[in-house]
C-alpha cells in the first residue's frame, strides 16, 4: 500500500497539488463562464449554468468569483499579473515608463505562455464591452486593480513616496491607458484579419510610439514658450 508523503516536503506536495486543483478549477469556471456569455449573452448566462458546465457546485463559483462578470474576464487578471511580475524583474536604472513598455512587450510576444488576448473568443468577449455596462465594469475594477500594484512597483523601483510623487501614477496611468486603448481598437477589428491592428504586439508598439512622440512634442512647445 502506498503511503502518503509526510515531513515537509510531504506538505509542500500536498499543498502544491491543491494550489494546483485550485487553479484548474477556477480555470475552469473561467472558461465555462466565457463560452456561455458568447453563446447566449451576458443577460442569458446565469452563475448555476457556468458552475454546472464547469462540473462544480455553486458553492465553488463563489468561493473564486463574485459574478459571472469577474469570471468571463479572469484573463484579464491573470495577464494584469504577469505584466506587473516583469515589470518586477526589468534593471532597477531603467526609466519607468519604458520598463513598462518592455514589461508589455515580454508579455504579448512570450511564445510559450501565449497572452490570452490572442484567443479568438477572448477577442470577440473584449468587443463586448461597449455594449455590456455590467461587463465593462467589471474589467475597469480588475484594471484598477492592476494598476494599483503597477504603482506600488514604481514606487519601490524609484524609491520614493507614492503620497508625494506624483510619478509612479502618471508613469502608470500612462502606460496602461495607452495598452488599453490599443487593445479596445484591436477588439473592435474582430474578424478583420487584414487589418494592420490584427497584430496585436504591434499595434501596442505603434501606441506606445505615438505616447512618446506626443510627449517630447510637448516638451519642445513648452521650452519654446518660455
Amino acid at each position: 500500500m502506498r503511503q502518503s508523503p509526510s515531513g515537509p516536503s510531504g506538505v509542500r506536495v500536498t499543498e502544491d497539488r491543491r494550489r494546483r486543483k485550485a487553479r484548474q478549477t477556477r480555470n475552469a469556471l473561467a472558461a465555462a463562464a466565457l463560452e456561455l456569455i458568447l453563446e447566449r449573452g451576458l443577460a442569458d448566462t446565469t452563475v448555476e449554468a457556468i458552475s454546472e458546465r464547469a462540473d462544480v457546485t455553486r458553492r465553488t463559483f463563489s468561493r473564486n468569483f463574485t459574478g459571472k462578470e469577474e469570471a468571463a474576464l479572469d484573463f484579464v487578471r491573470d495577464d494584469g499579473d504577469r505584466i506587473n511580475a516583469l515589470l518586477r524583474t526589468r534593471p532597477p536604472g531603467e526609466p519607468p515608463l519604458l520598463a513598462y513598455r518592455r514589461a508589455v512587450r515580454a508579455w504579448l510576444t512570450d511564445r510559450d505562455d501565449p497572452a490570452w488576448h490572442l484567443r479568438p473568443d477572448v477577442r470577440r468577449l473584449l468587443a463586448l464591452l461597449d455594449q455590456e455596462p455590467a461587463l465593462f465594469a467589471a474589467y475597469e475594477r480588475i484594471r484598477v486593480d492592476a494598476q494599483e500594484e503597477s504603482i506600488r512597483i514604481i514606487v519601490d523601483r524609484l524609491g520614493t513616496d507614492d503620497a508625494r510623487d506624483m510619478r509612479p501614477a502618471v508613469v502608470v496611468g500612462a502606460a496602461a491607458g495607452v495598452l488599453t486603448a490599443a487593445l479596445r481598437q484591436w477588439a473592435r477589428t474582430a474578424g478583420d484579419e487584414d487589418s494592420a491592428a490584427a497584430d496585436l504586439a504591434a499595434l501596442v508598439e505603434r501606441a506606445y510610439g505615438a505616447l512618446t512622440e506626443e510627449a517630447a512634442s510637448a516638451a519642445a512647445d513648452s521650452t519654446t514658450d518660455k
